[in-house]
């Protein structure tokens, strides 16, 4: 009788063991099509590449690029966020991560217009951290495709993003170093969006800082946003850094800005992507930084 119990409630969880396998199955295939999806944009190169300017705001001068490169429209990856994710937790993110950092190179200086390429404007490159401290990178890989390209080092700027957190800070500043030797310049992204970026700016010493832009949406109006702000600036000041507000959508938000002193900013307001490095323009004619004591500029209306 025992036996016959014990097997009846074996029986009871089999649909259940079933339905478990079912879930688990699907979310193999699932990632089985993304993986097969991504090594077919990987060799294909189907990533679309598009150029977002960076403006001087206190002259409306275009000195720089950021490539952004995006996957085409798939059922396997909504948006371009959950491709990056996803190519970011498989063991093709270094080949992705080079194959990236080639076509970008390399599609900047295809599409760039003959008269630009002796004005020094910079390019900006997201970069993986994990990728510049991995034992298969080779040294001076960069710097021959450079050379190859006709692009000084002193021109390129790698974008580190805080999505992708440095783990051991002491180590790959020493890797940092490697680079800045050979010209290559350095940008924490999102700064002001958490603890990690902010940890980022002082352990890294980045030549320019890139302000998230859930700081800069708005600022015109929220104190909060105008103080923590203002203490960024501070510290980029002391620490010779370069500071680029990301993210700039309205012509409320660049005045702001350029009242508080900001030097360099991005946006739809001044430059949405493009399939070719054009240059940006301000929506309004740059004003004079009133530098500190800019919190009487602050709305009511919050």
């Amino acid at each position: 009788m025992n036996k016959e119990r014990a097997l009846a409630q074996k029986i009871k969880l089999i649909p259940r063991y079933l339905q478990h396998l079912n879930v688990r199955l699907r979310g193999e295939l699932q990632e089985l099509g993304q993986l097969s999806a991504l090594l077919d944009i990987m060799n294909k190169e189907r990533l679309d590449t598009y150029f977002q300017p960076i403006l001087q705001l206190r002259s409306g001068l275009t000195v720089a690029h950021e490539v952004l490169n995006r996957p085409p429209s798939s059922v396997h990856f909504p948006t371009t966020e959950h491709f990056y994710e996803f190519a970011g937790r498989t063991d093709q993110m270094f080949r992705f991560e080079q194959n990236c950092r080639r076509m970008s190179l390399q599609r900047y200086m295809e599409r760039l217009p003959m008269e630009d390429r002796a004005s020094g404007t910079l390019v900006f490159i997201n970069v993986h951290p994990g990728v510049l401290n991995d034992a298969r990178h080779k040294s001076g890989e960069t710097l021959a495709l450079l050379q190859s390209l006709g692009l000084s080092p002193e021109r390129v700027v790698f974008e580190l993003t805080e999505r992708q957190a440095v783990q051991d800070y002491i180590g790959f500043e020493k890797v940092l170093s490697h680079y800045r030797e050979q010209g290559f310049r350095i940008a924490v992204d999102d700064a002001g969006s958490g603890y990690n970026s902010l940890k980022t700016l002082v352990y890294l010493k980045p030549e320019f800082i890139k302000l998230d832009k859930s700081l800069i949406r708005g600022i015109e109006g929220c104190r909060e946003q105008q103080e923590l702000l203002e203490l960024i600036r501070e510290y980029a000041a002391r620490s010779s850094t370069k500071v680029i507000a990301e993210g700039i959508e309205t012509a409320e938000e660049l005045v702001y800005l350029q009242r508080a002193g900001i030097e360099f900013g991005q946006g739809y307001a001044l430059g949405r992507p493009a399939q070719l490095p054009v240059q940006g323009s301000c929506p309004v004619e740059p004003i004079k930084a009133a530098g500190r004591g800019v919190y009487g500029y602050v709305s009511s209306n919050r």
